[in-house]
């Protein structure tokens, strides 16, 4: 691994971290501030939000700014945003401070991948954006039950300042060993060319299964910490050690995602989206047994993230010709999901439904996933769809 390309992974995984330990400090970020539980899961939905929104708006805006001036500025930006979150008095400040750092998320995940690309040969480019998002899953396996444990021994903010510090370290290490890339021209055709490809149904249908599957993650993950406490009956210093074995079951998840990627992509998307559906109805039973749960957790975040690779691979296969506005459409679409999901929940909750209820909206919005996946697979079938050949890299 590069010293670049590792630079990159270290800013990846503090930016996971940001987003995803919230989850694992939820129910005291709401006594701290003096609010339920249901309304502090809106500070995950803003965040989602936040890079669904600001991320590809920024990258747009910013251009034709270096690629590692504006990496680092992001990273800065980020570190100063984690300040700000630790230090913000009320729900109203901590809001706003999480949408300051979710666009500067946003717009990372936008120009990382491009930047990584460049660092290395063409035969390893995969493995270069496969990196960044290894970045994320490591976050769930040591930064979010790393963060968790220092939230409940010092307090949610110290949750806060440690991820800032994370990021501080992210930001000198890019400074140091960053290379200036070279920028790919881009003109009105290829503009034009990224819009149409838009319509592919296959580009199409695969955002939309995107964000079912985000919607059914996190109408569930959002509030894991409270479920885990009160419907498992773990004690909160428990809480961490399950957010790990999550982590870990994700990690495993990437890979065999990948490689069924890699093997019988279609297939592989849809067997995974059906074992998706039957975790979560699996879950609701397994959620009063502290060791079934542990077990249901492990295979929930494994089988969540592997259907990362297949349905993000599709895409890029079929966006062949014009990749940039379609990849940066796939962050929107996770985070679409991660925004609605969240949403759903809470209303859920404050509907009078427990916390043993949310799995199940999982489950629908999966056999939706399942059923979108199968009629795109027969429509390319049937009309013989064949992918875009990959434009030349510009010289």
């Amino acid at each position: 691994m590069s010293l670049p390309l590792l630079a990159l992974f270290l800013a990846a995984f503090a930016l996971g971290t940001a987003e995803f330990v919230i989850a694992g400090i939820l129910p005291d970020v709401a006594a701290g501030l003096d609010i339920s539980i249901p309304m502090a899961g809106y500070l995950i939905t803003g965040y989602a939000i936040g890079i669904a929104v600001g991320g590809p708006l920024v990258a747009l805006a910013t251009k034709t700014v270096s690629r590692r001036s504006l990496i680092l500025v992001l990273c800065a930006s980020f570190t100063a945003g984690q300040a700000l979150c630790a230090l913000a008095p009320n729900f109203e400040l901590l809001m706003l401070a999480r949408l300051f750092v979710a666009v500067m998320h946003g717009t990372f995940f936008g120009v990382a991948p491009i930047v990584a690309t460049r660092l290395v040969p063409e035969d390893k480019r995969g493995s270069a954006v496969a990196l960044l998002l290894a970045g994320l899953t490591v976050s769930n396996i040591l930064g979010v039950p790393a963060g968790t444990a220092v939230g409940n021994a010092f307090g949610w903010r110290m949750s806060f300042w440690a991820v800032g510090l994370v990021g501080l370290l992210a930001t000198l290490f890019v400074a140091m060993v960053l290379p200036r890339t070279a920028e790919p021209p881009t003109g009105k055709g290829a503009f034009m060319r990224e819009f149409k490809a838009l319509g592919r149904q296959q580009i199409v249908l695969s955002l939309i299964i995107v964000v079912a599957v985000m919607i059914g993650q996190y109408s569930l993950f959002t509030f894991i910490a409270p479920l885990l406490r009160e419907v498992t009956g773990l004690a909160p210093e428990i809480v961490p050690w399950v957010l790990l074995l999550y982590g870990v079951g994700s990690t495993i998840g990437v890979f065999i995602g990948g490689r069924l990627a890699d093997w019988k992509l279609m297939p592989s998307l849809i067997v995974i989206l059906a074992l998706q559906a039957i975790v979560y109805a699996l879950i609701v039973p397994a959620s009063t047994v502290p060791w079934v749960m542990a077990c249901a957790v492990i295979a929930w975040g494994g089988i969540n993230f592997a259907f990362g690779a297949p349905v993000q691979t599709r895409v890029l296969r079929w966006a062949a010709d014009a990749p940039n506005l379609a990849s940066t459409l796939i962050p929107t679409a996770f985070n679409l999901g991660i925004a609605i999901g969240a949403v759903l929940g809470s209303s859920m909750l404050e509907a009078g439904f427990g916390y043993r209820d949310l799995p199940w909206i999982g489950t629908g919005t999966l056999v939706v996933a399942f059923i979108v996946a199968i009629v795109s697979l027969q429509i390319e079938k049937r009309l013989r769809q064949v992918p875009p050949t990959p434009l030349a890299s510009p010289a």
